[in-house]
């Protein structure tokens, strides 16, 4: 596991955090910096077809099959990017055979990852844990995909007796801000199903994401003296706060789980005579997810009836639908990660996720593709942890998910 440690605390010292605010692609040079230091440790492992999309930020390569035989292709996806978290100089500490104890994160700073707060520490005693100094965000998601990824292909290179078809992997910009899967070139991507290499804890696997959708909800009042606003002024803040209330209360993150969709408020600018209002739309249910959208709309036409003439705007925005519907059609891809991690000894976690991940949009490219564990936790903050021995297990899942793809291709 030396080789995978060298590489993950190499690749997160490197600032690949995107910037929703910038338009080029990728949004951030350091994923730009980042993607062409892994295309030359391509070269070095010995990946074939290495290329560099520049106009897409996507890195891609193959690792040739061992057998002539007709096996699947299968892709592997990650993330050059980091959330929208400080991710300047990270310095990340490295704790063998962890006691189960409280982490003093920075010891200057008096920053500390307490189990009581964080119980699921105590799940990795005796592991070698890798944290933060509590000042930034570790990065694990998702370099610790890519060195995955990595080991994996490294290690079939290596043990070239052991049969199987061609891999291709990938690793893209931008999916941090929801924006890098859809340049992906997926007809230059051709897998009959891929892995996003971009979950959690070890054991966890989603096929079924959100359906998502973005809206924006314009307002325009009547701004005049409060001396003489009587029957003239119309203040769009106010009407902003109507609408809002008017959505149902318990539709909202904070009081909704598992298949329960929501309205999420987030971002509410405005003065007296302009106001904007921004709304993200979730639901797994595709029906129940279109019903969301109507009800919103049926809301801002209520408000325009009720005024002197139209003075609210709707736009929608949809940004990925829920995987499930692509591949439950063939379910393939899931039962050999079931199988592979019940190979392992690994207890598949099998949950729908509340999120997208860049495999929502690939899937309906046409590639299934599912999500798969990196082992890592607390992602996208100061307390974002991930230890030695669960990278491991992510990677051997990757390598038993490739070699039963190829037994059950051989055994038809």
């Amino acid at each position: 596991m030396t080789q995978l440690l060298e590489r993950f605390i190499r690749y997160v010292k490197i600032n690949t955090r995107s910037d929703a605010a910038s338009q080029s692609v990728p949004t951030t040079k350091g994923q730009v910096g980042f993607a062409r230091i892994l295309e030359k440790e391509l070269q070095e492992i010995g990946l074939s077809d290495i290329y560099y999309n520049e106009e897409n930020g996507f890195l891609t390569a193959v690792l040739p099959a061992t057998t002539n035989e007709d096996i699947p292709t299968i892709g592997f996806i990650a993330h050059l990017d980091t959330a929208d978290y400080n991710a300047e100089n990270i310095q990340p500490n490295i704790f063998p055979n962890y006691d189960g104890q409280d982490v003093v994160l920075n010891e200057k700073l008096g920053i500390i990852m307490e189990t009581e707060e964080f119980p699921n520490l105590k799940d990795y005693v005796g592991q070698t844990l890798i944290t933060t100094d509590g000042t930034t965000l570790l990065g694990a998601d998702d370099k610790a995909g890519i060195v995955e990824i990595l080991e994996a292909v490294d290690y079939l290179l290596k043990h070239p007796e052991i049969p199987h078809g061609k891999v291709l992997v990938a690793f893209g910009p931008d999916e941090e801000i929801g924006r890098g899967a859809d340049l992906f070139d997926a007809p230059n991507f051709p897998a009959s199903f891929a892995y996003t290499v971009d979950s959690g804890r070890v054991g966890c696997f989603e096929y079924e994401t959100f359906n998502a959708a973005q809206a924006v909800i314009t307002i325009e009042g009547t701004s005049v003296h409060p001396g003489t606003a009587y029957g003239t002024m119309v203040n769009a803040i106010k009407v902003g706060e109507k609408l809002d209330a008017l959505l149902p209360k318990e539709d909202v993150p904070e009081k909704t789980r598992g298949y329960e969709g929501f309205y999420l408020l987030t971002k509410f600018i405005g003065s007296l005579d302009h106001a904007e209002l921004t709304y993200i739309i979730r639901d797994h249910d595709k029906e129940l997810f279109q019903k969301r959208k109507q009800h919103l709309l049926e809301i801002v036409d209520e408000l325009n009836a009720s005024a002197d003439k139209d003075r609210l705007t709707i736009d929608f925005l949809d940004q990925y639908y829920n995987m499930k519907e692509i591949i439950e059609k063939d379910m393939t891809p899931v039962e050999l990660a079931v199988t592979a991690m019940e190979n392992l000894g690994i207890k598949p976690d099998i949950q729908p996720f509340r999120g997208g991940t860049d495999g929502s949009k690939i899937s309906f490219m046409g590639i299934p593709t599912p999500n798969l564990f990196t082992g890592g936790e607390n992602f996208h903050g100061q307390y974002e942890f991930i230890t030695l021995e669960s990278m491991e297990k992510a990677a051997q899942t990757i390598v038993e998910i490739i070699k039963e793809n190829a037994i059950k291709s051989l055994n038809r």
